[in-house]
């Protein structure tokens, strides 16, 4: 019987298995509160798991990916697109051997700062801070994992690696946050979070497709005019003839994500090569992206993707449910700020700067740590953005509905 398989052991498989240009884990810029090794998970394999015990994980599932979460059970939540994003991501990084844990902790955490309502929570909260710095949820994802989980009594935070970490920033439009200050000297993003980047718009448009057709905001028939369907459906009426209604939009969702990923593959493997790139300071110091999609498919995409902001996304009964959210989070806020003794205690602490309080804080009570940056609006902003869809309905109600019986 051989023996179980140790750190040192991986280690010495990524250094045989990996791509000269994959990020090894044993070359991580490492953790900024120092930890012991484990003796049978590898840096980025404890960060993926890290993620996945998390609170604000456990929260994607009640908020929205598209559509309101509790509309059926069917369509995508946040978590489950997450899921799905982390499962083509490590199928890419596999098959071009980079580092899939990595790879995999990246789209694990990639939407984690995601507000309650979608994009509308987000469109909210940075209009409700805009005077504070605004909102966006990549760097809030970023302090969500920094700063606001509380799982280990050593240090604030999950602790992930310095890869994972500058993801978030990487993927933000706020770099000259000072948040991300940390990451400016690191160079482009490495292959495995340009991965993570690219097949999150391969799951969310199909799938967005998927669900909208599942829930009737869209027919067959309408798609017919998108050339990107047209032609997966002729893909799949070649090799299973005779589908039609349901095995049909199943098979052509199923053919289109294949399309995608495969187009992906090879085009990636072509840019590595005519880029001559050799290790991860060439992917670091690239000029362009590495990772995506051939002309051909890039045009189809942004046909299937121009299709769905004007059909799906812009449905009126999307437009009414993301305006009832940016109105419940907008309302949410005003009163919070309003009336601080809302909010939950360990939130007050982190206002008052106090390690230990009952209730409100006392009048005029201010400290050192009551700050622009870490203010009573912003610690308001990251308790709504914690908030799953439900929760923020159900405390809408109960603060401005009190006679609804929930």
């Amino acid at each position: 019987m051989s023996s179980p398989i140790t750190t040192d052991a991986w280690l010495a498989f990524e250094d045989g298995w990996l791509a000269p240009y994959a990020m090894p884990s044993r070359a991580s810029r490492g953790r900024k509160h120092p930890e012991t090794d484990h003796p049978f998970r590898s840096l980025y394999q404890r960060d993926r798991e890290r993620v996945v015990h998390c609170t604000a994980f456990r929260r994607m599932t009640g908020k929205t990916q598209v559509l309101v979460a509790s509309v059926n059970d069917h369509h995508r939540t946040r978590l489950t697109h997450t899921l799905e994003v982390t499962q083509l991501a490590r199928t890419v990084a596999r098959r071009l051997r980079l580092n899939e844990d990595l790879a995999e902790a990246i789209a694990l955490a990639h939407d984690i700062g995601h507000p309650p309502f979608g994009h509308a929570g987000e469109d909210a909260l940075d209009e409700c801070l805009k005077p504070h710095g605004g909102f966006d949820h990549n760097l809030f994802g970023l302090r969500r994992v920094d700063e606001l989980e509380e799982r280990y009594p050593q240090f604030p935070g999950l602790n992930l690696s310095f890869e994972v970490r500058e993801a978030f920033v990487q993927h933000c439009g706020r770099t000259d946050a000072a948040e991300c200050a940390e990451f400016r000297d690191s160079g482009g993003p490495l292959l495995e979070a340009q991965i993570a980047d690219v097949v999150d718009s391969i799951a969310y448009d199909t799938h967005d497709t998927d669900d909208a057709l599942g829930l009737g905001f869209i027919t067959m028939d309408e798609l017919c005019r998108v050339e990107f369907w047209t032609r997966a459906a002729e893909r799949v009426h070649a090799h299973t003839p005779g589908l039609s209604d349901g095995p049909l939009r199943v098979a052509v969702v199923r053919e289109l994500l294949a399309w995608q990923v495969t187009d992906l593959l090879e085009e990636t493997a072509n840019r590595i090569a005519s880029a001559n790139v050799r290790s991860v300071e060439d992917v670091r110091n690239a000029n362009t992206p590495l990772v995506g999609f051939t002309p051909n498919v890039r045009c189809l995409k942004a046909g299937l993707e121009r299709f769905l902001h004007q059909r799906v996304y812009k449905h009126h009964r999307v437009l009414r449910m993301t305006a009832n959210g940016k109105r419940i989070l907008q309302t949410l806020f005003a009163e919070y700020v309003r009336s601080p003794a809302l909010l939950p205690e360990k939130h007050l602490r982190r206002w008052t700067g106090a390690d230990a309080i009952i209730g409100p804080p006392p009048p005029g009570w201010v400290t050192a740590a009551r700050t622009r940056l870490d203010g009573l609006e912003r610690v308001v902003g990251d308790y709504l953005a914690g908030m799953t869809d439900r929760f923020a309905q159900l405390e809408y109600r109960r603060l401005f509905l009190p006679s609804i019986e929930l």
